[in-house]
């Protein structure tokens, strides 16, 4: 357990330092939590790593909640203040628009599982979240070891 989550956070600071950023930057923010609903979640904390962002664990209840329930395309998710609708869903993650978003360009989210953990990234210009996916393909791929088959399109 100990070697996984040393190449994980290994894989984590690698994605981070090239994608992520508050500026000039694809992601404005990034979570890594973990996510095991068949295991205990008291064990583990729920924010296993940020970037760009400071939430806590009771800032994330509402969002883990959203995901238990399996309401993907009904219900609305927050994440501090923002409220997030879920624009597309794939195989292994799905897309979101926020809502109730300040800036002008827009933002939305991309949250995919990947193993025990659930990747949340927080970006501007809607627009090109769903051409995206590539960055979390690669973080899944380094985290998994798998080569992962996916659609171009």
């Amino acid at each position: 357990m100990a070697a996984d989550w040393l190449s994980a956070r290994r894989a984590w600071e690698k994605w981070t330092t090239k994608h992520v950023g508050p500026s000039g930057k694809q992601v404005q923010a990034a979570l890594l939590l973990n996510y095991d609903p068949s295991g205990p979640s008291r064990l583990l904390p729920v924010i296993a790593e940020q970037e760009g962002t400071q939430l806590t664990a009771i800032d994330m209840r509402p969002f883990l909640d959203f995901v238990k329930r399996g309401n993907l395309q009904t219900e609305f998710f927050s994440i501090r203040p923002n409220q997030y609708l879920v624009t597309s869903i794939h195989d292994n993650w799905y897309c979101a628009r926020c809502v109730n978003s300040t800036k002008s360009v827009g933002e939305g989210a991309i949250v995919m599982q990947i193993g025990a953990y659930l990747l949340v990234c927080m970006m501007v210009l809607l627009l090109q979240l769903h051409k995206q996916w590539w960055l979390l393909i690669s973080l899944q791929c380094s985290l998994t070891g798998e080569i992962t088959n996916f659609l171009l399109v």
